[in-house]
C-alpha cells in the first residue's frame, strides 16, 4: 500500500473536537482537500483541534497551511480514545504577509492514532487553518 495523505475526510479521518468554531468556517474544512476554505479561531488563544484517523498510522511528513499562526504545537496519541497525548513537534512559524504559511515538517517517531494541534499563540486576534496534510501509512486498524 503507497503513501496517501492521512489527513482528508474521505480517508476516513475525523476532526473530533475544536476549541473555536464559526459556523462560515467550520473545523471540517481543515481536512477537506480545498485550499479555499478554512477553521478560524474565534477568542483567546491557546486555541486546539483533534483529528482522529481511526486507524493506526505511520506519518512521515506533515504540511500545515495557516495563516497568523505564531507558535504551534502538536501531539499525538496512540490510544483507541484521545487520551494520553504526548508531545511530538513544537514549531514557532514565520509570518507571511498577504499568503499562506507553508509549515513542512518532516516526521520522526510518527506512529498516532489521534494528533492534537494546539495553536500556542498567533500574530493577530485571529488565526486560521487552511489544511493538514500528512504524508504516510495506515499500519492497522482499531481493534
Amino acid at each position: 500500500m503507497g503513501k496517501v495523505d492521512l489527513c482528508l475526510s474521505s480517508e476516513g479521518t475525523e476532526v473530533i473536537l475544536a476549541t473555536s468554531s464559526d459556523e462560515k468556517h467550520p473545523p471540517e474544512n481543515i481536512i477537506d482537500g480545498n485550499p479555499e476554505t478554512f477553521w478560524t479561531t474565534t477568542g483567546m488563544f491557546p486555541q486546539e483541534f483533534i483529528i482522529c484517523f481511526h486507524k493506526h498510522v505511520r506519518i512521515e511528513k506533515l504540511v500545515i497551511q495557516s495563516y497568523f499562526v505564531r507558535t504551534l504545537r502538536i501531539e499525538k496519541s496512540t490510544s483507541k480514545e484521545p487520551v494520553d497525548f504526548e508531545q511530538w513537534i513544537e514549531r514557532d512559524l514565520v509570518h507571511t504577509e498577504g499568503r499562506l504559511q507553508n509549515e513542512e515538517i518532516a516526521a520522526r517517531d510518527g506512529y498516532a492514532t489521534y494528533l492534537r494541534f494546539i495553536i500556542i499563540s498567533a500574530f493577530d486576534h485571529f488565526a486560521s487553518v487552511h489544511s493538514i496534510s500528512a504524508e504516510g501509512i495506515a499500519v492497522s486498524n482499531l481493534s
